[in-house]
């Protein structure tokens, strides 16, 4: 009967080759603590910082990419918190004139219905140093304060934390493909954010407090972060308790989120314009940075769907990767005169496991042929039948998996009977059992 809202704030380090204001190098991860800093970066007095015009480019290819608008005037602000990684005590950010807004991603629920979530904004500001916890020190290492790095912030449109995933895998996807992050979570490159509040029946509006999760850095954990969170604040409210607005953790050993600080208001931040950086004006570059965008993965979705008849599922899954879409359209184009639909060729791709996935399109076209002739002991056939086999038979698989070894063999019939008899029965009960066993 609660509505959960959620919005999610995603921040993402820029693969530049120097730091947003200063010339040290960006490659800090496993590098000596405090080797790669220099007086701007480590915020000493006198310094000046400059803007790295690379990084700048960068967060607006995100933003045309997100579909946002490129501000006309875009200003850095001084964001002022005393925090020990934070060797100036503020940090260069954007909040007033963030550089993109009102920008969209349309994202697949549980159902697979898409979703449309809208995007407040995407900005540019600069990384803070990291602590680090030997025993019962606490030590800070600078090497990756001022790193530039983008903040990509939504509206509260999220209803479930299957959305939330599919959004965050599918921003990933997304710089990767643009070439501004390697998006890896388990570096750092890309940490996750969310804003949980609950709704009660029969009211309107947005609550009048958010909880805010900090620096999760797994699409699992978030899902289950945000999972705890919502039921936790349903046994609060419905104890007649009130929830206050703050930031909390989540602890991968207790399953539960914890409690870290009380959350700041934006005027805790103190907010003015930083005044040793100029204001930026790149809008007159838009046509010239979107022509460099590729299609990406939602785009490529989009089109595979409608050039070639493909279920959303399949052109999703394949979309993912940019290799294996090249593979399929290469295959299309091979099998077209041999008479292999695209329909073939997807469930072939899709349903072999990706150690026996046809390396080029000639061994695809070829696997498929194959098996339309003969009797098929083709270990990557054999696979995808049993793959289909078992997909549409949930409650034989249940039954196997709680015991029930026997019915095996009549799930071994269904491949026989989809194959006309054609299939090597012994190895198709062996392929059948690895993959249930997986």
């Amino acid at each position: 009967m609660y509505k959960p809202i959620i919005g999610l704030e995603v921040h993402v380090e820029l693969k530049t080759k120097q730091k947003m204001f200063c010339g040290c190098p960006t490659d800090n991860f496993g590098k000596e603590p405090n080797t790669l800093t220099c007086p701007t970066c480590l915020g000493l007095p006198g310094a000046l910082p400059f803007t790295n015009q690379e990084a700048i480019k960068m967060c607006a290819k995100i933003g045309l990419a997100l579909n946002c608008q490129l501000a006309e005037k875009s200003l850095f602000e001084r964001k002022n918190y005393f925090y020990p990684d934070l060797p100036k005590g503020y940090q260069i950010s954007q909040y007033r004139w963030p550089l993109c807004t009102n920008g969209f991603l349309m994202v697949a629920d549980k159902t697979d219905e898409k979703r449309k979530i809208r995007i407040n904004r995407v900005h540019q500001e600069e990384d803070t140093g990291k602590l680090l916890h030997p025993g019962d020190q606490t030590l800070i290492d600078y090497n990756r304060s001022g790193v530039p790095l983008v903040e990509v912030v939504t509206e509260p449109d999220f209803t479930d934390t299957e959305q939330v995933k599919n959004y965050a895998k599918l921003l990933a996807q997304i710089f990767r493909e643009l070439e501004v992050s390697n998006a890896e979570m388990e570096k750092g490159d890309m940490r996750l954010e969310a804003n949980v509040s609950v709704s009660p029946p029969g009211s309107e509006g947005l609550p009048n407090y958010r909880v805010e999760l900090k620096n999760i850095n797994s699409f699992t954990f978030m899902a289950s972060a945000i999972t705890y969170e919502i039921e936790r604040q349903i046994k609060v409210l419905e104890s007649g308790e009130k929830i206050t607005q703050h930031t909390r953790g989540w602890d991968e050993v207790k399953k539960e989120t914890f409690v870290q600080r009380e959350k700041e208001e934006a005027n805790d931040y103190r907010y003015f314009p930083e005044p040793d950086l100029p204001e930026l004006r790149i809008k007159n570059l838009e046509s010239r940075i979107k022509q460099e965008i590729p299609e990406l993965p939602n785009m490529r979705e989009e089109r595979l769907v409608q050039d070639y008849g493909l279920p959303s599922s399949s052109s999703a899954t394949l979309s993912a990767s940019k290799e294996l879409a090249i593979l399929f359209e290469d295959s299309v184009l091979l099998g077209k005169s041999k008479g292999i639909t695209p329909l073939e060729i997807s469930n072939l791709l899709l349903n072999v496991s990706v150690k026996n996935r046809p390396k080029d399109s000639l061994a695809t076209i070829s696997t498929i042929e194959q098996s339309k002739s003969g009797i098929i002991d083709d270990n990557n056939q054999l696979e995808v039948l049993a793959g289909e086999v078992i997909t549409e038979n949930r409650r034989l698989v249940e039954s196997y998996k709680s015991g029930k070894v026997t019915v095996i063999m009549a799930l071994v019939g269904m491949v026989m009977r989809k194959t006309a008899g054609k299939a090597d029965p012994l190895k198709t009960k062996t392929i059948l059992e690895k993959l249930l066993q997986s």
